[in-house]
């Protein structure tokens, strides 16, 4: 478990924090009693923390990483309709997820506190979209509220947790990339005492408050909508919503944008020319800091993700007649609808509002510079890690598919492995969403034509399947469909920093819990044919695979294959623990015939291509898995010594360490 302990920091201290600490700091001191969630990229590091300050405050407050992000919210729902402070915690994506219960939150409110977290990720850094979820909050009735920059990201949670308990209503905490990865000094507050985060409620028996059959969900509609009247008028109060300066120019900064907002102004000596309305409260728009913006003859809206504040805004002009000029992301567009704010933009763009004229380096007008003495770096493409047991296993199924002459199409997910999409592997033809594999790929094998050569493989993670992959895996079991699926059981969320899943035997805690194992959830789900292979013994994964495809195509029915071996950065960290050394390996150039196999076909980036083409070992990349010398055809890769048979089987039996 990673260690955050200035989450747990005594009060009166500044201390630098990540933002998504900051953000677990916040909740703390608002009193948490109750974490659901699912790792995410960036949300991830929030509930790290708060598991770290509950392993440290005996268990409180009551932490889980949840199966997928649907089943987060209705846990926290659940806890929050019993009266304690809950929060569940997402990636924007996860959001897409969750929206069931996340409607139905709005409706029938809390007893407690609710707030989900969404942290968007603009410009996709680890995403496959880039939505702005604070759509969902104008959408379902939530208010959304976001953190002016990293330095108020604690501020913001406390007030989301303290303002849900207030109107027993879900909120909305809106974070982005910027903010969740800046570290920053931080002021701490009190923590309440251990005992004040226990999540001890009371359940009352109301069918009419917490059931939503149309008799009372028509009357929770009206009360929604009544609220939502009401916050509009009230939020205006917010802590972290100020006006800054009297100019003539109204500047809207809007979470994150605030920052650049501000920062824009000072270059451009605006600073006595614009009025700075910083805004935490999105969604909605409060009705007062509406109508005083709309007193000024042109306004600029500075918010990163879609023009959520700006149509608000240009609603509320169009319902008074004003004749005002409103730039941001629509219309008179100045700033752009995709990827994330900068302060060149910003600068460029309030520049040219007021009038002034826009630096040079901001203008985007820079001569073309002398490169002729740069030093140009080679590229350098994501590539999957030295020893990484899905390199090997993609290897084992591209020979697989090659000595049956099949024809397969590879639906692919979300993880590590969707790297698999790049050569020289290549067995990521579909990558849509999480579970997708498995559901998408049950469409195409039914719409394929009906030849013995074509083949359906769907390739998914442990903790994807886990996540989303089961009901997936149960519709093609129902309906028969003929297609492999694939799962790479790493015993670990890799992609988002080694949390543990159902698969893996530890709570969010470290706690050992019960294992729910891949292959019996399988069987389990009424495949027939499961078979479990050794990701790092390249012959067993091929044999196991050739049998499963074979099996795929004769009998037209669906098949698994439980491919396993640890993520070598856990192994490699279960083995410095125990003090258990892995072999580093070298070429024996009298034996290496430049073939370029390993380097080229299986693509280890710690194998390096020298000038005569034969094969060299970096030793700093090498993390002693032995693949190498299963994939040379002419023995050249030895071990520096041999591998230990603890070595081995921490090789494939690590898990990430408590």
């Amino acid at each position: 478990m990673p260690r955050y302990p200035e989450v747990i920091a005594e009060k009166g201290r500044r201390v630098l924090m990540l933002g998504n600490v900051a953000v677990a700091r916040g909740f703390l001191e608002a009193g948490v009693q109750f974490v659901a969630a699912y790792p995410g990229t960036p949300s991830t590091e929030i509930v790290e923390a708060l598991a770290y300050a509950s392993k440290h405050l005996g268990g409180r407050p009551y932490v889980e990483w949840s199966v997928n992000e649907k089943v987060a919210v209705e846990a926290a729902l659940g806890a929050a309709i019993t009266g304690a402070k809950a929060v569940a915690v997402m990636k924007h994506v996860g959001l897409n997820v969750a929206a069931d219960p996340f409607f139905s939150s709005a409706y029938i409110g809390v007893k407690g506190a609710l707030v989900i977290v969404s942290a968007d990720d603009p410009w996709m850094w680890s995403s496959q979209n880039e939505q702005d979820n604070r759509w969902y909050g104008l959408h379902a009735y939530v208010p959304v509220i976001e953190p002016l920059g990293a330095q108020s990201a604690k501020d913001a949670a406390r007030l989301a947790l303290e303002y849900s308990a207030k109107y027993r209503r879900p909120f909305i905490y809106r974070s982005t990339t910027r903010i969740a990865h800046t570290r920053v000094p931080v002021e701490t507050g009190p923590l309440p005492s251990p005992d004040e985060l226990i999540p001890i409620g009371e359940f009352e028996r109301n069918p009419a408050k917490w059931t939503l059959v149309p008799q009372y969900a028509r009357q929770h509609r009206l009360e929604l909508l009544e609220f939502w009247d009401k916050v509009r008028n009230e939020l205006d109060t917010f802590p972290l919503n100020r006006v800054e300066g009297s100019g003539s120019i109204a500047v809207i900064g809007v979470g994150i944008g605030y920052r650049y907002a501000r920062e824009a102004a000072k270059i451009l000596g605006l600073e006595d020319d614009i009025t700075l309305y910083a805004v935490s409260t999105s969604v909605p728009l409060p009705s007062r800091i509406i109508d005083k913006v709309l007193s000024h003859e042109k306004i600029l809206v500075v918010e990163e993700g879609d023009p959520v504040v700006e149509y608000q805004l240009k609603i509320a002009q169009a319902e008074i007649g004003a004749r005002i000029e409103v730039y941001g992301k629509n219309g008179r567009q100045l700033l752009p609808r995709y990827g994330e704010l900068g302060l060149e933009k910003v600068v460029n763009a309030l520049a040219k509002v007021a009038g002034t004229k826009t630096p040079e380096w901001a203008s985007g007008n820079l001569p073309k510079q002398d490169n002729s003495r740069t030093l140009e770096l080679p590229p350098r493409p994501p590539v999957l890690c030295p020893g990484c047991p899905y390199r090997s296993l993609f290897y084992a199924l591209k020979r697989a598919v090659n000595k049956l002459r099949l024809k397969p199409v590879y639906s692919g997910d979300i993880g590590c492995y969707s790297l698999g999409i790049l050569p020289p592997f290549e067995v990521q033809d579909t990558i849509i969403d999480m579970g997708a594999s498995i559901g998408a790929g049950n469409g195409i094998a039914r719409s394929l034509s009906q030849s013995q050569d074509k083949v359906v493989i769907a390739v998914i993670g442990d903790s994807t399947f886990f996540h989303s992959g089961l009901s997936g895996l149960a519709n093609i079991v129902y309906n028969q469909t003929p297609m492999l699926v694939l799962v790479l059981d790493n015993h670990t969320t890799a992609m988002t920093g080694h949390q543990p899943h159902p698969g893996v035997g530890l709570s969010a805690s470290g706690e050992e819990v019960a294992m729910l194992t891949v292959e019996d959830t399988a069987r389990g789900l009424g495949v027939e044919k499961v078979l479990v292979a050794d990701s790092f013994d390249i012959s067993d994964s091929q044999e196991k695979l050739v049998e499963a495809l074979r099996y795929v195509v004769e009998k037209r029915k669906p098949a698994v294959v439980v491919a396993k071996g640890a993520c070598m950065l856990v192994a490699l960290q279960n083995a410095r623990r125990a003090r258990v050394k892995p072999p580093v390996y070298y070429v024996d150039e009298s034996k290496c015939t430049a073939c370029g196999i390993c380097y080229t076909a299986f693509n280890c980036p710690a194998i390096l291509r020298q000038e005569n083409g034969k094969a060299r070992i970096d030793p700093a990349l090498c993390t002693g898995c032995g693949e190498c010398v299963q994939v040379c055809p002419f023995n050249a890769f030895k071990p520096s010594k041999e591998p230990s048979p603890e070595w081995l089987k921490i090789m494939r039996t690590a898990r990430p360490i408590p």
